[in-house]
């Protein structure tokens, strides 16, 4: 087990929500490969991930299930679950499953049956950067870890919706025009925001900002920067972030070892 990254994550944790854009999804597979009888599961859409582990369940009673699987009995369902484990409640489409409500994740999170809960928390179609609209993001109030992403192959490109799901969000957010180019502190003040990556974030949940697709030497020194800015606003009595923020993780979900540095 690559126990670095999963201990870089916190991700040992009963139920960690993965929030932001540009890795959510690779973070969620990647970490269920590693822990032990992990369900995988969203309280928002998610595209289809049959083949991210080891079996999907689609089925409106999870708790139901998981119970019949807790039974102990010679016939009983324990046998039939496969872990990594998918749960969700429907499918929507071809491409896509839809979430839970958040009280369903909590209760899934409190079975016997399951050692981790991972919980894709928000959407962010495929774009590199995101700020949170109003009904976001869908955490479980059980939560003991959340994870917020970036992609540092935001930073260089315009602030519009080729790269930033809704990006009028982000500039209110940062103070930018829609159409600037963005920059280092533009996603860090996304990932220190109460109105970026910590909104909703409860109180007492260990909240890690983890910046994505550092495939290279150009990209780990513009994470660095980000990184750098980040641990200083936390550092800062007078930012919201204000001892929010033990540690910023940098990742290559495309490599091999995903786990690319940990700056505190």
């Amino acid at each position: 087990m690559d126990s670095d990254l999963v201990d870089a994550l916190a991700a040992d944790a009963s139920l960690t929500c993965v929030v932001g854009a540009g890795g959510k999804k690779s973070t969620l597979y990647e970490l269920a490969g590693h822990l032990e009888r992990a369900v995988v599961t969203a309280t928002v859409r998610i595209p289809i991930f049959d083949r991210q582990v080891a079996a999907v369940r689609v089925t409106e009673d999870p708790i139901s299930l998981l119970e019949r699987a807790d039974a102990d009995e010679p016939d009983g369902a324990a046998d039939d679950l496969e872990w990594p484990l998918g749960l969700v409640p429907e499918q929507e489409r071809d491409d896509r499953y839809l979430g839970y409500d958040t009280d369903v994740v909590d209760r899934i999170a409190a079975s016997s049956s399951v050692d981790h809960v991972l919980v894709k928390a928000d959407g962010a179609r495929t774009r590199l950067l995101k700020a949170p609209n109003e009904r976001e993001p869908q955490l479980p109030a059980a939560a003991e870890t959340v994870l917020a992403i970036a992609s540092v192959d935001a930073v260089g490109r315009p602030l519009d919706e080729g790269a930033v799901h809704r990006p009028e969000r982000v500039a209110a957010v940062t103070g930018r025009e829609i159409g600037e180019i963005i920059r280092p502190d533009d996603v860090a003040t996304i990932l220190t925001s109460p109105d970026g990556g910590l909104k909703d974030v409860p109180p007492d949940a260990t909240y890690v900002p983890v910046l994505n697709m550092v495939d290279d030497a150009d990209d780990r020194a513009v994470a660095r920067e980000i990184a750098t800015r980040i641990l200083e606003r936390s550092a800062d009595a007078s930012e919201a972030a204000h001892g929010r923020i033990p540690r910023v993780v940098l990742t290559s979900m495309i490599a091999d070892e995903p786990l690319v540095d940990v700056l505190e």
